[in-house]
């Protein structure tokens, strides 16, 4: 059958209108690649709010092609024995990554995009198969029998609590160097070209205020020594995910050294509820239906938990606000294209909500239907009020 594609009727840019001048929350959005990223802008995103580079490390999304090159150089470095050849691997990857930003960059321009580091467990980037692990060995000159022994050193029982996130460039902080080195010189390039970059890097899964100042230092250290080698003025921010119930309740303590929050929520909510967010969809239907169990109102994955998790993250907003008064707050799990789960955010102070692109005009909806809702509610408290004698 012939396609067209689908046009957006007058009526939809005139509500899109009517809410952006009624909001106060900005509408950001999740995405990983630059034509993501423009797609986002068509549906009015004002920025990303995650950008997942590791999803980079796997596919060439402009040359796809190349796109093997990036799998084994990523592979390379994990099956490294030495600092030495890690950075080697890191070199190769190096180029991809700092191209990807520049797209990315070039898209957003002039809106602000925060940039999460490695996040995932290092297992999940390596083979588990016999024939695959094999034809990994082959591509590297390897034994093969290195390359599962380095497989099986990584199995963790429970990876979601395991070696990831931030602890990852704890140990190894030559993925952080890379990273960081690929975002600013990308930054400084389009700065250079007249495109207006406002770069936010994020590290994932912190738990404490120390451990976050330790990545912190690492970070500058790097941009700075960039920045100041390129003679280039570059603004840029660095901050933290709140994805664990301690980091939030410490978040005054983690404010003195982020520069801003973003709440990812989806492990939030598992390490909140002890839910796996993977395995839960066997029993959850029932917690869900009023006929068996009824614990929940709806899926926490699907709707912010604002009873339990959203407590966490009212406090978190309220001692890290207390801390440093102008610290940017957002949203960044897939709770961010719920339209419940925006009205939240918007009612505990947030500053902006991230959700996957085809979900922002619904954030953007939502953000301005709580508006209005306040000031119905409001208003019916005023006429409810006793008149005088």
């Amino acid at each position: 059958m012939p396609l067209v594609v689908p046009q957006l009727p007058k009526s939809y840019e005139t509500l899109m209108k009517w809410a952006d001048e009624t909001r106060r929350l900005r509408v950001r959005t999740n995405v990983d690649t630059p034509q993501d990223a423009r797609k986002a802008i068509e549906f009015g995103a004002e920025g990303i709010g995650l950008c997942r580079t590791e999803h980079m490390f796997f596919t060439d999304f402009e040359q796809p092609e190349r796109s093997h090159e990036r799998q084994r150089a990523i592979q390379e470095m994990i099956l490294a024995d030495s600092r030495e050849a890690r950075v080697k691997a890191l070199d190769k990857l190096l180029p991809f990554q700092r191209r990807d930003f520049v797209g990315i960059f070039k898209a957003m321009d002039g809106f602000p995009v925060t940039i999460r580091l490695i996040d995932p467990p290092l297992h999940e980037f390596v083979p588990h198969e016999r024939a695959k692990q094999e034809e990994l060995a082959r591509d590297l000159k390897i034994d093969v029998e290195v390359v599962a022994r380095r497989v099986e050193q990584l199995h963790e029982a429970n990876p979601i609590l395991g070696h990831r996130g931030c602890r990852l460039a704890i140990t190894y902080p030559e993925i952080l160097e890379m990273q960081v080195r690929a975002i600013i010189e990308a930054a400084i390039e389009c700065q250079k070209s007249g495109i207006k970059v406002l770069p936010e890097i994020m590290h994932p899964l912190t738990l404490d205020r120390k451990e976050l100042f330790i990545l912190e230092q690492a970070t500058r250290r790097v941009a700075e020594d960039l920045i100041k080698k390129s003679g280039v003025k570059l603004n840029y921010l660095v901050g933290t995910m709140i994805e664990l119930p301690r980091a939030a309740l410490l978040a005054g303590e983690i404010a003195q050294v982020a520069e801003f929050f973003s709440f990812g929520t989806n492990d939030l909510t598992q390490t909140t509820m002890g839910l796996s967010r993977d395995d839960a969809g066997r029993f959850l239907p029932d917690y869900v239906d009023e006929k068996k169990a009824g614990v929940f109102a709806a899926d926490p994955f699907q709707s912010l938990d604002t009873k339990g998790v959203g407590m966490l993250m009212g406090w978190g907003i309220e001692r890290g606000r207390k801390t440093r008064p102008k610290l940017k707050i957002g949203i960044c799990g897939e709770h961010g294209g719920d339209a419940d789960s925006v009205k939240f955010c918007h009612q505990v102070g947030m500053d902006y909500v991230s959700a996957s692109p085809f979900r922002v005009p619904i954030a953007r909806l939502a953000a301005a239907q709580v508006i209005v809702e306040e000031k119905e509610a409001r208003k019916k408290k005023r006429n409810l009020r006793p008149k005088p004698a």
